[in-house]
């Protein structure tokens, strides 16, 4: 242990009852290498490295070196997976290391991913290859710099180790950063096992960890939780849509009560717009597609619902009609908030009841067409009044993925002309651009530029990847110099399917 680093541990959650988690260690790898550490984020989580070297960094977030105050543990959690329940799942290839309160007060989890075996294993190997650590790297804090409650990215370290998959590759261990690994299905184990009073332990947790407004005194305190985090998710998701953003793995075992985004192993940013668009390729039926997300979410949430019904009410049908209702509440939560957003993205300063219908014409357009979505929404913004050039827009007809119609030209030019009408009718055509580019991103992190990323690091070429986090560290702004990842890819660079890396 490098005695320069500081971690300065807490361990609310290793307070628990045993039941919640098993401790179990590290298991140490061949030859650490760090591959990158964020300093920005060690200092908002008060870690002191005090000049500690790469190679001890690397020690530590390997999990060679237990720093002091650790508390390592695999969590237990159960979760629906494609619909089928498992009853214990549980942290496999993950261990929490501890919490800490960072700087703002917020108290957050270090967690190593790809150390090694824990009693929740399954027969797997506990390790994780290098291209699944460098994807969550990239999209956890493309989707910070968006502004999407997020996990966060710590570290990424080589482990010098060889992982089996489909083939053999080289390994790594990634460090995450979370507002806590409390997930939907860590409920439901305790639910399934009728242990109600672990059950209400890990509620009051939540309740003091990310809901402390609710009062831990109060009589219906957990029928608040289940509304706090249904808002939460409905809030997140409609973030998600708005973006682009395609989950891919949406289980109950990757879905956390804090309303933070979690798990992007098969994640994607949508290239060609497209409702049905799934990436995944365990998602076979599409179940987790991107128009299907904000349904899944409140199915998700019935599931929670279905393990804290004997903390929201002593009388089961009571404790039912009350989370019905708050359940029946999602939609409307979810659609406000992604309403209020595309608004943004159109330019519009507030909502009004016609936008809706012209939200939808320019999505059916988009999908008819097959028009790139970010860009789409990124070029509109240089439209916003009536004699503005509309050639860079209507370039995007002649994209290699498009798949214009004889009308579909017209029929764009068309909704220009009434949206452009709107933002002057509204007073917004003045502000509109200015509050389009805040909104609409100009960099995302593009399939073919990630796996190119994982490509070059494979081959121990980590510039690419370390170009790539530059280029998505100020998504909103057109930086001439990466110009070049604001393209969508060419046919030969398409990227039709991503993996989870278990």
């Amino acid at each position: 242990m490098p005695a320069l680093l500081t971690i300065p541990f807490d361990n609310a959650y290793a307070r628990l009852p045993a039941q919640c988690f098993a401790r179990v260690l590290p298991t140490p790898v061949a030859n650490p290498a760090l591959i990158r550490f964020n300093h920005g984020l060690a200092a908002e989580l008060g870690i002191d490295v005090n000049g500690s070297t790469e190679a001890e960094l690397a020690a530590v977030f390997a999990g060679n070196d237990i720093p002091a105050g650790a508390d390592p543990l695999a969590m237990a959690y159960s979760g629906h997976q494609f619909g089928h329940l498992n009853p214990q799942l549980g942290d496999g290839r993950a261990i929490l290391l501890g919490d800490v309160v960072d700087i703002h007060g917020q108290r957050r989890d270090i967690q190593l991913k790809g150390s090694g075996r824990t009693p929740f294993s399954r027969n797997g190997d506990g390790r994780s290859p290098l291209g699944p650590v460098l994807r969550e790297y990239i999209l956890c804090e493309a989707m910070h710099a968006l502004g999407v409650p997020t996990t966060r990215a710590l570290a990424a370290v080589n482990s010098g180790e060889w992982v089996y998959r489909e083939g053999r590759e080289p390994g790594a261990v990634f460090t995450r950063v979370a507002a806590s690994h409390i997930r939907v299905g860590t409920f439901q184990y305790f639910a399934l096992r009728r242990d109600h009073e672990t059950l209400q332990q890990l509620a009051d947790h939540v309740i003091e960890r990310h809901y402390p407004h609710i009062d831990l005194n109060s009589s219906d305190k957990y029928r608040q939780l289940f509304a706090a985090i249904c808002k939460n998710q409905a809030q997140l998701i409609a973030q998600w849509m708005q973006l682009g953003v395609i989950h891919g793995v949406m289980n109950t075992d990757n879905m956390t009560v804090s309303g933070e985004t979690i798990d992007y192993g098969p994640c994607a940013f949508m290239d060609a717009y497209h409702p049905d668009t799934v990436f995944s390729s365990i998602d076979r039926q599409g179940r987790y597609a991107y128009a299907n997300q904000p349904a899944i979410g409140q199915w998700n949430l019935a599931r929670l619902a279905e393990a804290l019904l004997p903390l929201i009410h002593s009388d089961e049908k009571t404790a039912v009609a009350q989370a019905t209702e708050i359940l029946q509440e999602y939609p409307r939560w979810q659609q406000d908030t992604w309403l209020q957003h595309m608004a943004e993205k159109l330019g519009f300063s507030s909502v009004q009841e016609s936008d809706q219908a012209l939200i939808e014409q320019v999505l059916h357009l988009l999908e008819q067409g097959r028009l790139d979505y970010s860009l789409f929404f990124r070029r509109l913004s240089h439209c916003t009044q009536a004699g503005d050039n509309r050639g860079q827009l209507l370039a995007l007809l002649q994209l290699p993925e498009c798949r214009p119609t004889a009308a579909l030209e017209q029929q764009l030019n068309a909704w220009l002309d009434t949206w452009q009408q709107q933002l002057t009718q509204r007073g917004d055509s003045h502000s509109a651009a200015q509050r389009m580019q805040a909104k609409n991103p100009a960099v995302i992190p593009r399939n073919h530029r990630v796996a190119e990323a994982i490509a070059a690091a494979e081959g121990g070429d980590y510039s690419v990847f370390e170009r790539l986090l530059a280029a998505l560290q100020q998504p909103y702004e057109e930086r001439p110099e990466y110009a070049g990842f604001m393209q969508p890819p060419q046919p030969a660079e398409k990227v039709l399917k991503t993996f989870c890396g278990t």
